[in-house]
């Protein structure tokens, strides 16, 4: 478990930047430069991804159940992913309504996908992981709304058809998990088969 918890501070951490010390982070990239700035929390990103996922598979080996959740949760989580893979499409699609409407779709993806995965998982690793992922979503949505609210900052809106992109790409993408990715990566069939 604790390796997964050293994880989830390292990547959260090196995410969490932006959020809670942005004018620090700014002045560190401006006396390091922006590509060692990128290479440095690049490197703790990674090396806490590989520590939560490798801790997290520790954990599952010798669960501690705090709940049993119903076998509908995992309908319900799956249904659930279907927006939140569409929304973090659109993160990367420029000029969505999606991202004109909402500002910051990957952090809403990332609020659904975790509280997805609460309601269907219900050990001591899974509220760690998806409990500090859907946090650290939550406050980061608040806070980059609030500073866009502040400085006036819009996303405008191109055409309907980069949303069309962003749902098609979404919904293929949705696809592969729930066939097949999600069994692989983590051994598990979304929908319990």
């Amino acid at each position: 478990m604790l390796a997964l918890v050293a994880g989830l501070l390292l990547f959260l951490g090196a995410h969490s930047l932006a959020i809670a010390l942005p004018e620090k982070r700014a002045a560190l990239i401006s006396q390091w430069g922006e590509q060692k700035w990128k290479a440095l929390v690049g490197i703790v990103s990674i090396a806490g991804f590989v520590l939560l996922v490798w801790g997290y598979g520790q954990a599952r080996m010798e669960p501690v159940w705090l709940w049993q959740s119903p076998v509908w949760t995992r309908h319900l989580a799956a249904l659930l992913m279907l927006p939140s893979m569409i929304l973090l499409v659109a993160t990367y699609v420029p000029g969505t309504h999606i991202k004109a409407r909402i500002g910051h779709p990957m952090l809403l993806a990332t609020k659904i996908w975790a509280l997805a995965h609460l309601f269907a998982n219900g050990t001591l690793a899974d509220l760690l992981l998806f409990g500090s992922f859907l946090g650290w979503a939550v406050l980061g949505f608040i806070i980059h709304r609030r500073r866009d609210r502040a400085a006036g900052t819009t996303y405008p809106a191109v055409s309907a058809s980069r949303d069309a992109i962003a749902v098609v790409v979404g919904l293929v993408l949705y696809g592969a998990f729930a066939g097949k990715l999600h069994v692989l990566l983590m051994g598990v069939s979304p929908f319990g088969t």
